[in-house]
Order: C-alpha cells, then sequence, then structure tokens
C-alpha cells in the first residue's frame, strides 16, 4: 500500500520518538488518482501535524508515489488512543494539556453577531485577531457598558481559534479569575510557574473586565509585565473594560499605557437599525415570526442593553405560549412596557437620532457624516437642539454623538432656537417631533 511505503520513507528521515507519536497513528483514509487523505484521531492531533509535518509528508508522498495532493481529516468513530490529564482530559501524546477556558456560550459566535455601525470596528478588530489578520495590529482594547456584546465579541473569537486552530495556547479568563489564580500561587510559592503559564506558554490573551482591578496593585504589576511580553513577542492579546481607558481610576499609569498600547474601540448602544436586525434575528430564533410592526415597536422602545431585548422576546414567547396565541401588538406592548416601567423608554440621544433618521430618511452615518448640505445638516441641526432639550446631555457628548465638537452644537441650537421664531414651518416641524419623542 502507497502509504506504506510513505510511512518508511518518514521513518528514516525522523527520530523514533517523533515518528511513533505523529506519523504512526495516521491512517489512509482515501487515495484517489493523485490524492490521498489522512485521518488523525481528533482535531488538536491534526491541527499539530498540520503545524508541523504536513509539508515533509507531501514531500515523502511526492517523491515514493507521486502524490500530487495530501489532506487531513478527523477519523469518524475512533476512540481516542490518548493519555488522560488531571480530571480524566484527553490529552495529545507528548503534549501539555489544553488550558482551562472559561465556560463558553455557544451562541456566541460571529455567525450570531449583528454588527452595525456601533460595533463595526470592534468586530472587525476581533475577526482579524482570530484569523491571524495583522491588519488591527495584535493588541486590542474593547470598552463599553453593559450588554453591548463584548463577551459576545471575545468569545467568537474564543470559537473562532478553537476551531481554526485548535493548536493555538489560548488563555481566556476575566481579570477576577486572574488576581485569585495569582493569589493562590503567591500562598503556595509557585509564582514562577504562573509567569511561565501566561508568558512562555502563551499565544493568546484574552481577559475581560480589566476594570475591576482598580487598586489592586501587585495584580496590575503582574499583569502588566505579562502583556510586556506577550505584545513585544507578537502574541494577540484582547481586553475588556466596561468603561474606557481615561475613566479607569486607581490604575497604576504604566499599565493603563501599556493595556491601551494597540488599538481601542468602544461599543456604542446600537443605533435602530441595529436593534430591528438584532429583534428580528433573536424573533426568528425563538419561532415567533418577524412581523415588522412587532419588531418595529420593540426596536423604538427597547435601546441599549440587548439583554433587555432578550428579555422581552422570551417574555412574548413564554405569554404567547399560555395564551396559545401568536405575538400581537398588545401582547408586545404589555411585555415591553414591563421592563420599561410601564411607559416608553427614556428619551436619549441615540433615540432622537433615530426618530430624526426616520423622519428625514437619513442614517445614522450620513447625520454623523461632514456633509453640509441643507437636507443633512438641518436635521443634524433639529437633532442636536432636541438633544439639548430632552437630555442632560453636555454640549460635548451631544457633539459626539454627530462627529461634531461642542462650539457646533451650540450654533445649531442657536439657529434652530431663531428658526423657530421666526418661520412658522420650522416651528411646528419641531414642534412636530417633540410630540413624537414625548408619545
Amino acid at each position: 500500500m502507497m502509504w506504506n511505503a510513505i510511512k518508511k520513507s518518514l521513518h528514516s528521515s525522523l527520530p523514533e520518538s517523533e515518528y511513533g507519536l505523529w506519523i504512526k497513528p495516521l491512517e489512509c483514509r482515501l487515495q484517489e488518482g493523485q490524492v490521498m487523505e489522512l485521518a488523525g484521531p481528533d482535531r488538536f492531533f491534526c491541527a499539530w501535524v498540520e503545524d508541523r509535518y504536513l509539508e515533509l509528508i507531501r514531500s515523502a508522498a511526492r517523491e515514493v508515489g507521486g502524490i500530487a495532493e495530501v489532506r487531513l481529516a478527523v477519523a469518524e468513530n475512533r476512540p481516542p488512543s490518548f493519555a488522560k490529564g488531571k480530571g480524566g482530559q484527553l490529552l495529545l501524546p507528548g503534549a501539555t494539556p489544553p488550558p482551562r477556558l472559561r465556560s463558553l456560550h455557544p451562541a456566541f459566535t460571529f455567525e450570531q453577531f449583528m454588527v452595525g455601525e456601533s460595533n463595526l470596528l470592534a468586530r472587525s478588530a476581533c475577526k482579524a485577531l482570530a484569523t491571524g489578520d495583522p491588519t488591527f495590529g495584535n493588541c486590542l482594547f474593547m470598552n463599553s457598558s453593559t450588554g453591548l456584546g463584548k463577551s459576545h465579541l471575545t468569545q467568537a473569537v474564543v470559537h473562532q481559534v478553537l476551531r481554526s486552530a485548535p493548536s493555538t495556547r489560548l488563555h481566556y479568563l476575566t481579570a477576577q479569575q486572574f488576581s485569585a489564580e495569582m493569589v493562590k500561587n503567591i500562598r503556595t510559592h509557585s509564582m514562577e510557574q504562573f509567569s511561565k503559564k501566561f508568558i512562555t506558554n502563551c499565544d493568546m490573551l484574552l481577559v475581560e473586565d480589566v476594570h475591576t482591578l482598580t487598586g489592586k496593585t501587585k495584580t496590575q504589576e503582574e499583569l502588566n509585565t505579562i502583556l510586556d511580553y506577550l505584545i513585544k513577542s507578537g502574541c494577540r492579546v484582547i481586553l475588556t473594560s466596561a468603561l474606557a481607558p481615561g475613566k479607569l481610576a486607581g490604575l497604576d499609569d504604566d499599565f493603563r499605557s501599556r493595556m491601551t498600547s494597540g488599538l481601542v474601540t468602544g461599543i456604542e448602544s446600537p443605533d435602530y437599525e441595529t436593534r430591528a436586525r438584532i429583534i428580528r434575528h433573536k424573533m426568528q430564533t425563538h419561532g415567533l415570526g418577524t412581523d415588522e410592526d412587532l419588531v418595529g415597536f420593540m426596536a423604538e422602545n427597547l435601546h441599549g442593553d440587548i439583554r433587555r431585548m432578550e428579555s422581552a422576546i422570551i417574555g412574548i414567547k413564554a405569554k404567547s405560549c399560555l395564551r396559545g396565541t401568536p405575538p400581537d401588538l398588545n401582547m408586545v406592548r404589555e411585555v415591553v412596557f414591563g421592563l420599561t416601567g410601564g411607559a416608553a423608554a427614556e428619551i436619549t440621544g441615540e433615540s432622537i437620532r433615530d426618530l430624526i433618521g426616520s423622519q428625514f430618511r437619513l442614517s445614522a452615518e450620513e447625520l454623523r457624516s461632514r456633509s453640509r448640505k441643507r437636507s443633512i445638516a438641518f436635521p443634524r441641526q433639529v437633532a442636536m437642539y432636541l438633544t439639548r432639550k430632552f437630555t442632560d446631555r453636555s454640549l460635548a457628548d451631544i457633539g459626539s454623538i454627530y462627529n461634531r465638537d461642542h462650539s457646533t452644537v451650540l450654533h445649531a441650537i442657536k439657529t434652530i432656537t431663531r428658526d423657530m421664531a421666526q418661520q412658522d414651518a420650522v416651528r411646528r416641524q419641531v414642534e412636530m417631533l417633540c410630540a413624537k419623542l414625548k408619545k
């Protein structure tokens, strides 16, 4: 058999230990013409062989049998013949145990993540890091308030890496877990082992909720040392926080600088269109259909935290099952207003932006653009005026929503105030928008 001849050639060019561990377990599952498919015990084994021995196998296959292509696949219905590590976990022959990971949510993948203007950069950077694309560098600091998708994106990276490059030495944990593990190693006098785990046995590090390290000087120092080594070595690092770097109090300046030495990006509250896509997708997933009136109502009244949207949809499904009727607007209103305190959601800068966009048929991107055309500039000025009127946002905060500075916001407010006093059409239009917001 051709594979036996190829193995004999490999045996003569490899040390006995390597041949026995990585070549001998392979089996020829298919040979058709110039194509050969080899099967390994599992995906970790196959990933290891592909990284270190596949080119050598292909070279031997060409020389011995004129085989042009050699592929690797996981053997079907084959019990792994590996040793077992602590807790009964299967180990690769001659390999160290894979790192322990936080529990992964099966739905937190890139395929299930709804992309919008508010999260596009964060999603693109995470996807690049997961696939080894150097476009966004090798270090990412990602911040947002709760429920906007930080953990979803972080776990999507882990899912992607485990699927496409399972031999990657990856560590994924929270800052609290890192701190607790460090304290444990200090007490057992095994800090050298702890540092080695994250410095010499790590290709990729993901640490969530670094804002919880405020005031923990020793932990900051240790993580700072680890980050310094990993980043300079070209390893991939992702850090998440509930606060932007500038708002993190109680952090060492050197540690703050190290964390933000790569790309820093935030995830904003999703705009109306993104909320509608999220709600539409989740309703379809729960078998509730995609009635656009129901989707639109929820998108208008559920802002910010995506978990609130999930909670509303679960509530709607429960009521629908109990009553034995498909969801209608009354049922959706009952659930949504129950979540938002019995009334429409509070007026925010983002909800005003969404209303202006829908009334003037403009996207959030157009409202944030540098265009000075009246068809865009006037709605933008109205939006700034209404945001100042109905929220407690500062001029600078309002400006950040529309990619402008505080002086531009102040000019817009003065312009709309003057036009309302001088032009009935503008006054009626603004009053109509005020009524819609209050409703």
